[in-house]
């Protein structure tokens, strides 16, 4: 599968830009879709980070609104309910206003797949924890030894001019023992190959550019036109190459990126990332999986996934969600394991849409027939500017999760399909009714 750079998404984003290159969907699955009425789904694997009996559900922070759990306006209800009609089994939906009311919800605390809807997670939790400034680090560092440490932290958009910068400082900076002809010696620090991918992910999809691995050190994004199987050697590969265009030559090792760096290593050069915004639009507007996982591990600070899945669930239960039969496997969404609920979809929403950096969340998502990965859906109709949100696709899935701009101030929403024929035309409809605030006003729980 082919898609743009991360830089070239990025820059088009960090500028304003309403108008992208067309994109080919990047969470794909390469698995026979299910048949109609029978959803091939396999069921979750259980492995919650931490058992919901551990986790007392707790009111949102700060006297927040809290998603209701009873539906209270009934002609939206209704309509929404007959929209679906006698493919509600396969769908999930929750619609709310900013004051906490649940306006509309069909099977809302059903578990489903949700595809690249995780990433709306995995987003909001590095946004919350790192800040909108926050940057990705790629450092040279020199031991006290004299041998360079190559170290990094996922940077999407690390390539081969910084990899020739790097070059050139390796070389002038005593990264050799100084005798004539002698080697640059250079240390790459990564994580181990077992670790590259969730394990969730499925292996037909580790081939192509949307399941590259996730690594430190990933010249770009470890895609090409498909996924690179072993990054650490391109990179040697690369980084020898480059050190020889320089005039000198390089030895090259690969070391654990858990090894400590040393108290009296000096620090010869960071290389930063774009700041957090641009990597919150890689994530949710462009739907790139390598820069959700990323993001996820960075927020959690650490690169172990089962604790950094468990971190984030943590995170999430501070923040007075409701989590009955949510199950958190990665940061993507490639994981067919992880299980969300519109409810929750809409709970968080709500939250972020209160929080301190609510303009970043928000304006990270793909805008109805604008932008990113809703450029080309309901464009033309009264949605065209007017969705934010994330969009998520797996087969047999299709989630759109986000707000709704109306007269009356946002809705949030969630729409999960695990089967159904036409979700998108379905969902298109369901927000043109949510835009009719006439339907819900004035309207209490029953």
């Amino acid at each position: 599968m082919r898609h743009s750079s991360p830089a070239r998404l990025a820059s088009l984003l960090l500028g304003g830009s309403l108008v992208l290159p067309l994109l080919a969907p990047v969470t794909a699955l390469a698995s026979p879709a299910p048949a109609l009425g029978a959803p091939a789904l396999p069921p979750s694997r259980g492995l919650r980070p931490v058992p919901l009996a551990a986790l007392p559900e707790l009111p949102a922070p700060n006297g927040l609104p809290r998603l209701q759990s009873q539906v209270s306006c009934p002609a939206l209800q209704q309509r929404v309910a007959s929209l679906v009609g006698e493919e509600s089994f396969a769908w999930s939906i929750s619609v709310a206003d900013p004051a906490g009311r649940l306006l509309a919800d069909v099977n809302g605390t059903r578990p489903r797949v949700p595809a690249s809807n995780q990433k709306l997670v995995s987003s909001a939790f590095a946004l919350d924890r790192l800040g909108p400034d926050h940057r990705l680090a790629t450092q040279l560092w020199r031991l006290p030894d004299g041998t360079l440490r190559l170290t990094g932290q996922g940077d999407p958009d690390l390539a081969l001019p910084h990899l020739q910068r790097f070059a050139r400082l390796a070389l002038n900076s005593g990264g050799s023992s100084g005798a004539i002809g002698s080697a640059v010696r250079m240390q790459l620090a990564e994580e181990p190959a077992q670790a590259w991918w969730p394990q969730g992910w499925n292996y037909a999809d580790r081939a192509y550019a949307y399941g590259a691995p996730i690594t430190r050190l990933a010249l770009t994004s470890n895609a090409i036109d498909e996924a690179v199987s072993n990054p650490p050697s391109r990179l040697q590969i690369l980084m020898k190459r480059a050190i020889a265009q320089q005039g000198g030559s390089a030895q090259l090792s690969v070391v654990s990126s858990r090894t400590p760096i040393p108290a009296d290593a000096v620090l010869i050069h960071e290389e930063p990332s774009i700041s957090m915004h641009g990597l919150l639009s890689l994530a949710n507007t462009e739907s790139h999986n390598f820069t959700a996982e990323v993001l996820l591990r960075t927020a959690a600070d650490t690169w172990d996934l089962n604790e950094a899945t468990r971190r984030n669930w943590s995170w999430l239960n501070a923040q007075g969600l409701p989590l009955e039969g949510v199950s958190i496997h990665d940061g993507s969404g490639l994981d067919r394991a992880n299980r969300l609920t519109s409810r929750f979809l809409t709970a968080l929403l709500l939250r972020m849409d209160q929080h301190p950096y609510r303009r970043d969340y928000v304006g990270s998502m793909a805008i109805a027939g604008q932008r990113g990965t809703l450029r080309n859906l309901f464009k033309g109709t009264s949605l065209d500017g007017q969705v934010y949100a994330k969009t998520g696709t797996l087969t047999g899935v299709r989630s759109i999760s986000g707000l709704v701009l109306t007269s009356d101030g946002p809705r949030y929403f969630s729409a999960i399909s695990n089967g159904a024929s036409a979700p998108n035309a379905t969902i298109g409809r369901v927000l043109r009714q949510v835009q009719n605030v006439s339907l819900c006003a004035g309207t209490q729980a029953y």
